[in-house]
């Protein structure tokens, strides 16, 4: 298993700050079951994301792409079961 350093990051990514948030959707969306871009050798979904962004796999492109789940539960229509009256509060009675 070879190490991975930020500086291998930093050659497909310029800004850190960038590549911090690259790597961590990336690595929600590897910890959710997406399939991995590099061979896997035991590691973990936050180590996968750097290797992916190292060898050029993964793009800021990301950042852009909503991720399905977030679209489903935006798209669920609440019932009325499900949504509570609102009272109105009166404050310095």
């Amino acid at each position: 298993m070879a190490r991975i350093t930020v500086e291998d990051c930093l050659d497909n990514i310029d800004n850190i700050f960038e590549m911090v948030l690259v790597a961590a959707k990336r690595a929600r969306r590897l910890a959710h079951g997406a399939d991995a871009m590099v061979e896997l050798e035991n590691d973990k979904p936050t180590v996968i994301a750097l290797r992916e962004i190292a060898d050029g796999h993964i793009t800021p492109a990301i950042l852009e792409e909503i991720d399905q789940p977030v679209v489903e539960e935006l798209m669920q229509s609440d019932s009325a079961e499900d949504i509570l009256p609102v009272r109105g509060i009166s404050i310095g009675d």
